[in-house]
C-alpha cells in the first residue's frame, strides 16, 4: 500500500534545496514506496529474518516493523508478524503503531524550533506571573519549586519530582483533560527537589511541555508538530492516537498486552507531547533524516542540534546512556542519539548513529518486566545494521 503523502508535503519537505542532484536524492528516498531490502544478498535477509523471528519468538510479539536508512536513503524497510490476530491481517511498512516515548524527542525538535525564532529560551521560567504559562494552572501562592521550573528542566527531566513511578500523574484520572490533571498535579503532587538539582524521567514533565508549544504558537500541540516538525519532513500520516479499538487509525495495529495490562485502558490521547503520536517506522526514520543528513533540509539548525543533544550536566541519568534534550545519548562523542519508548501493548526504538544510519523498530505488544524487551529489541536493532557491511554501521 502506497505510503499517503501529499504533492504538497513533498514540497514541503523539500523546501531549501538548490542542487538538482540534491533534489533527485530526495526523491529517490520519499519516491519508493515497495518494502525496501530486496537489494540485500539472500544470507543477509535470511539473517535478518532469523534474528527477527528469534525475537518475536522470545517475547511473544504479534507484529514488528522496522525501518532503516544509510546517508538519507532508505535501505530496509519492512513488516513482520501480525498487525490484527483476528482479521489474520499482516504487519507492513504501511502499518501504524503507538511510538510511546519516541513522541518526546518530537516534542523537544518543536521546543527548538521557537527557540530559534527567538520565542522562547531554555531558561524561560513556565509557571509563575512571569512564567510562560503564567498561573492558569494554579491559584497563587504556589507550592515550593513550581515557580522556578524553567523550560530546560522540564526538557532534560531535571524539575524536581514527577516521576515515571506508580504515582505518574499520566497514569491517573483517564478521564480528565490537559487543564485539569496539570492543575491537580501542581496542588497534590508537590516537587521534591530544587529544580535542576536531581534527575528523574518525567511523562508529566513533557506533557507540560505539549502546553509550552500550545501557549507559543497558539495552536493545538498536534497542529503545530503537524505543519511546522512533520510536514518539512515529508510527513502526512503520523497523529495522535485515540484511546479505544475502535478510534483507532487507518492501518493501525492492534495492542496485545501481556501480564494482565490493558493497552485500551490507559489515555493515551491526553499524552500527545510525552507518549501519544502513531507512526510508522518510516515516518520516524524520515524525521531523523531532518536533523542534520547531508542532502537534506534540517529542522534545525547545527548549533541548536548540538545544544538538544548535549547530555545533562545532573546525574544519575537513566541506564546505558544520559539524557540530553529528549534524547538519550552515550556522551563519548560518536553522534549517536536514541530514544526508547514502552507502553502496555507497545514497545519502540529510533537512533540516529554517527555513521549515517538512522532506524526505527516498532512492536505492538510488551512484556514485564519492561526494560528486558527494551534491551533485546535495542540489540536486534545493532545486530541487523551490523550483518550488512555495506552498510557500515
Amino acid at each position: 500500500m502506497p505510503r499517503k503523502l501529499t504533492r504538497r508535503s513533498l514540497i514541503q519537505g523539500m523546501a531549501g534545496a538548490v542542487a538538482s542532484g540534491m533534489l533527485a536524492s530526495r526523491f529517490a528516498a520519499f519516491g519508493q514506496v515497495e518494502e525496501h531490502g530486496s537489494q540485500l544478498r539472500g544470507w543477509e535477509r535470511g539473517d535478518i529474518g532469523r534474528m527477527t523471528a528469534n525475537f518475536k519468538r522470545q517475547f511473544n510479539v504479534p507484529g514488528l516493523s522496522i525501518a532503516i536508512s544509510r546517508n538519507g536513503q532508505f535501505v530496509f524497510d519492512h513488516g513482520f508478524g501480525i498487525a490484527d490476530r483476528k482479521d489474520s491481517i499482516q504487519a507492513s511498512n504501511t502499518s501504524q503503531f503507538r511510538i510511546a516515548a519516541l513522541s518526546k524527542p518530537i516534542t523537544s525538535v518543536a521546543i527548538f524550533t521557537f527557540i530559534e525564532k527567538e520565542k522562547l529560551h531554555l531558561n524561560d521560567k513556565v509557571f509563575g506571573p512571569s512564567g510562560i504559562l503564567g498561573t492558569k494552572y494554579y491559584k497563587p501562592p504556589a507550592k515550593p519549586y513550581i515557580t522556578d521550573v524553567t523550560v530546560d528542566n522540564l526538557l532534560t527531566h531535571t524539575a524536581g519530582g514527577w516521576p515515571a513511578d506508580s504515582t505518574d500523574p499520566m497514569f491517573q484520572h483517564n478521564g480528565w483533560d490537559h487543564d485539569k490533571l496539570v492543575s491537580w498535579t501542581l496542588e497534590n503532587s508537590p516537587l521534591t527537589y530544587p529544580p535542576g538539582q536531581h534527575w528523574a524521567y518525567s511523562n508529566f514533565g513533557y506533557c507540560v511541555l505539549g502546553r509550552v508549544v500550545e501557549q507559543v504558537s497558539g495552536q493545538t500541540y498536534s497542529d503545530y508538530v503537524q505543519a511546522s516538525v512533520l510536514a518539512p519532513c515529508g510527513i502526512s500520516t503520523m497523529s495522535i492516537a485515540q484511546n479505544a479499538m475502535k478510534h483507532r487509525a487507518s492501518d493501525e495495529v492492534i495492542y496485545y498486552g501481556q501480564y494482565g495490562e490493558d493497552p485500551y485502558k490507559i489515555n493515551v490521547t491526553r499524552m500527545d507531547s510525552d507518549d501519544g503520536w502513531i507512526a510508522t517506522p518510516s515516518n520516524l526514520v524520515q524525521f531523523l533524516d531532518h536533523l542534520g543528513s547531508p542532502n537534506f533540509p534540517s529542522l534545525l539548525k547545527p548549533e541548536s542540534i548540538r545544544i538538544m543533544t548535549t547530555p545533562s550536566r545532573v546525574p544519575p541519568g537513566p541506564p546505558g546512556g544520559r539524557y540530553a534534550r529528549g534524547w538519550l545519548v552515550p556522551g563519548d562523542g560518536s553522534g549517536l542519539w536514541w530514544h526508547n519508548g514502552s507502553l502496555p501493548g507497545s514497545t519502540t526504538i529510533m537512533a540516529r548513529t554517527g555513521r549515517g544510519l538512522c532506524w526505527a523498530a516498532l512492536a505492538n505488544t510488551r512484556t514485564q518486566p519492561s526494560d528486558e524487551i527494551d534491551a533485546s529489541l535495542n540489540k536486534l536493532m545493532w545486530d541487523i545494521v551490523r550483518s550488512v557491511p555495506e552498510w557500515g554501521a
